[in-house]
């Protein structure tokens, strides 16, 4: 039966909710199931919840050493998040020392690119033991900043997908929203991961964008629904995520008022893993019970598509060879793809509305400069990315763009690329 590898197996919770996914289909009994990570008290752990989860469907084993755990691999799942939660505070102290704001920074700005410098050098440790191991493996990413890091791993790699939750329960809350059933329903969506819009919201051929246009001034309170009236098109991540991501909410103190806009809210999220990682390892070693729940992800969904032949669309974050016409070819765009027994075939779109293509080739330039920096070992690429950057340029001088960069650069040190670290 398949291999399928988890790769950062420690972010328990979420290994939790995937396993449960996986046992759901009977057609996958009989799975082998790798745990990978480098923390082994984090890696006990995962085993041990694995067990409970996996019972007699599957095999679980636990590996220290990545390269054992992908030998043989048909999938693998990366979930890593390079630094973990102290790398995360990193990124949100020093910029705030200089009066940037942000609300997630994982995927541009400050945060997200500095995120993906870190990330770059397990991506190439990554992607040689998988092509020495198991080159035919589907690798399946949902280590998040996404789009740098699928970017990053073209041509690395010889089957790569970038998975988000965000366009489906994006829509999931869009139905709550306008009373109709979720599975009554159709959409399309594309763009950038976390910033993808809702280019078609329908139930039986009516389009029910109209019935978004509500009067509730306290919903109107929020981005998304002031950006859908402004531009027309609704986006696919949450207001916290989709205000750092241009330039004109986060450093107005009148706009955070307006918009509601919790300023690091992902060091607070962070706080919450960690909190809930450490309820479930008192659980596993006190034999008490564990909410075990679904999550309805991408990963189970495509591993039982290509395992049984059975077709259902899925959104992906793949190379835009000609998907998304008006944005640059060759970066990573998010949009709707088929998976079946052939893999993961994305679909066409064409042009995005032009007022969403622009916001995006704004998110896509950061992506291209931060790849660049590591691919071409050139740290002043780091500091372009960072002075294109719609909120850190909304926001900072350049000279402190420049310092900014010096001084996390200097913090993450050796978790950089070499070329790029201090010198």
């Amino acid at each position: 039966m398949k291999k399928i590898v988890f790769v950062g197996a420690g972010s328990v919770v979420f290994t939790q909710g995937l396993l449960a996914d996986l046992v759901a289909f009977p057609e996958l009994a009989g799975m082998r199931i790798a745990l990978h990570d480098i923390d082994p008290e984090r890696l006990q752990v995962a085993e041990a919840v694995a067990h409970r989860i996996a019972g007699q469907s599957a095999t679980v084993t636990a590996h220290l050493d990545r390269r054992e755990a992908l030998d043989g691999a048909d999938f693998v799942i990366n979930m890593v998040q390079v630094g973990g939660y102290d790398a995360t505070v990193t990124d949100f102290e020093i910029p705030a020392r200089y009066g940037l704001r942000q609300t997630i920074a994982d995927t541009i700005g400050a945060g997200g690119v500095f995120r993906a410098l870190r990330t770059f050098p397990l991506l190439d440790a990554l992607a040689a033991d998988m092509n020495a191991l198991c080159p035919d493996a589907l690798l399946l990413n949902y280590t998040n900043p996404m789009a740098m890091n699928v970017w990053y791993l073209s041509g690395k790699v010889r089957n790569v997908v970038g998975l988000c939750h965000s366009v489906y329960w994006t829509m999931r809350g869009l139905a709550d929203l306008v009373s109709v059933p979720y599975e009554e329903i159709s959409y399309v969506a594309a763009g950038v991961n976390h910033q993808a819009w809702v280019l078609r919201f329908e139930r039986d051929g009516e389009d029910l964008y109209p019935r978004l246009d509500v009067a509730d001034p306290q919903l109107r309170r929020r981005v998304r629904i002031d950006m859908y009236r402004r531009l027309g098109y609704y986006p696919t991540e949450t207001s916290e995520h989709s205000a750092e991501y241009v330039p004109w909410l986060m450093h107005h103190d009148s706009e955070l008022d307006r918009l509601r806009i919790p300023v690091g809210e992902y060091l607070r999220v962070s706080e919450e893993n960690l909190a809930e990682y450490k309820r479930t390892r008192d659980l596993v070693r006190h034999g008490g019970e564990l909410d075990i729940a679904g999550t309805d992800e991408y990963a189970p969904q495509i591993i039982h598509s290509v395992v049984t032949g059975t077709p259902r669309v899925v959104y992906g974050n793949v190379v835009n060879d000609g998907l998304i016409s008006n944005l640059p070819q060759g970066c990573v765009v998010e949009v709707p793809c088929v998976a079946d027994a052939t893999g993961v075939r994305p679909t066409a779109i064409g042009a995005l509305p032009p007022q969403c293509a622009a916001l995006n080739r704004t998110y896509v330039s950061v992506n291209e400069l931060t790849v660049r920096a590591a691919l071409e070992g050139d740290p002043r690429h780091v500091r372009h990315a960072l002075m294109i950057d719609p909120n850190t340029a909304a926001t900072l001088t350049p000279d402190a763009i420049w310092s900014l960069a010096d001084d996390l650069t200097r913090a993450h040190g050796d978790l950089l690329p070499e070329p790029l670290r201090a010198r």
